[in-house]
């Protein structure tokens, strides 16, 4: 079987992972980052990206290449695997591969992301990035002017709408229930405002579209199963996020909803390891949050493994 031993071994190839990846080769570690599918995480399936400062428009794929292959420059070791689980350790960490490979380390950084609920209707996926969305901060400037549709009743959903109808044409919230979950002053500030329309006790059943995008939806009645369309150009999905947060091991401290809990280095309950990117606990979920989250692991881990061989090495 074999093992390696490594200064830092990092969980997830999306930006916080790479970002993490690009400053421990700067730190001079001896560094892996495993990633069992296509580097660049969500932000892959991405259209449009034009809220990274400093680049005005990018395809989400073509800035994933970009983050890949400046961590390639510095010579990043990268493994397309898949992480079996982390075993946390005294002396040292031990991260094992599916395949039976144990990566030994002083420190883990897990970047394994998270991922929006989706509702699971035709067109969903179809039309993902060519009008459907699951942030509107990130892809709401693209429908200035236009009409779009906004499936959820939580606090993000109404929030969401709020943001969206102060940039778009119009705004048809859809809700399962005739009531929504969220805070009771979002409710009203959602039922002053004129450019958002209600289509409660209802649930999105399609999405229609062709080459360039989204064209519509049909909505299904819960109590009399009637079903209308509605043209829409754009559909934002708030149905809830998942941290990806099967990795975390036991003893690492979580909130209620699964997101890890660190501190400002991103730093867990357990010493050295680390938590970056849409796995953490965090006000907002944006690209350059994510990188400068690996920024911050990365110069924390390298810190921590310093001062770790410092300790061996006066034993």
């Amino acid at each position: 079987m074999e093992k390696n031993m490594y200064d830092l071994v990092i969980v997830g190839g999306g930006p916080a992972g790479l970002s993490a990846g690009i400053y421990a080769m700067r730190a001079a570690m001896n560094a892996v980052l495993v990633e069992k599918g296509m580097p660049g995480g969500q932000v892959a399936l991405t259209k449009d990206v034009e809220n990274y400062p400093g680049i005005e428009e990018v395809g989400g794929f073509e800035l994933c290449e970009k983050f890949l292959n400046h961590a390639k420059r510095y010579n990043l070791e990268i493994r397309e695997n898949e992480v079996a689980r982390v075993e946390p350790g005294v002396d040292f960490h031990e991260v094992v591969l599916t395949d039976g490979t144990r990566l030994d380390t002083h420190a883990v950084i897990l970047a394994a992301g998270g991922s929006a609920r989706k509702l699971g209707v035709p067109g969903e996926m179809e039309q993902y990035g060519k009008g459907v969305s699951y942030c509107a901060t990130c892809d709401g400037f693209f429908f200035r002017g236009k009409t779009v549709v906004v499936v959820g009743g939580g606090d993000t959903a109404l929030e969401d709408a709020l943001y969206l109808s102060k940039i778009c044409k119009k705004v048809y919230l859809v809700h399962r229930r005739e009531e929504f979950r969220g805070s009771r002053i979002l409710q009203q500030r959602v039922f002053a405002e004129p450019r958002i329309t209600l289509v409660l006790s209802s649930v999105l059943t399609n999405i229609a579209g062709n080459d360039q995008g989204v064209t519509g939806v049909t909505v299904q009645h819960v109590e009399s199963g009637e079903t209308r369309d509605i043209d829409t150009d754009g559909v934002f999905i708030f149905v809830g996020f998942r941290p990806n947060n099967m990795l975390v091991p036991a003893g690492v401290k979580m909130n209620a909803a699964g997101y890890v809990v660190t501190d400002e280095k991103c730093e867990t309950s357990l010493p050295g390891i680390f938590a970056v990117g849409d796995l953490r606990q965090k006000y907002a979920n944006q690209i350059v949050l994510a990188a400068a989250d690996g920024c911050v692991a990365a110069l924390a881990a390298a810190h921590f493994v310093e001062a770790r061989k410092a300790q061996a090495g006066r034993k």
